[in-house]
């Protein structure tokens, strides 16, 4: 047990980015991409809907925002606690 705790460590350590590479790496992204990031800043773990909510974009346009996040490992995602069927995204800083 204690040998996966020092690999999710490690892999923690791996995934911190600098303010410089965050923003590099968000830079060339479209503009919906750029709001979803900035939605997770702010409230985050979120699912796909209540980004789609907050940021007033439709469901699809928040679905390919998503993955072009992800393209770019700026976010990660969970299963929701609340709700096992459902995904929840934050952001890897």
């Amino acid at each position: 047990m204690s040998m996966s705790t020092a690999e999710d460590r490690a892999g923690a350590t791996e995934q911190s980015l600098s303010e410089e590479e965050y923003r590099d790496r968000l830079r060339d992204l479209p503009p919906s991409a750029k709001l979803v990031a900035k939605v997770l800043e702010t409230d985050s773990p979120l699912s796909q809907g209540q980004l789609a909510e907050e940021s007033l974009l439709p469901d699809r346009t928040v679905r390919y925002a998503l993955n072009r996040l992800e393209d770019v490992e700026l976010i990660g995602s969970r299963y929701s606690f609340r709700d096992a069927r459902k995904q929840v995204y934050f952001l890897k800083r």
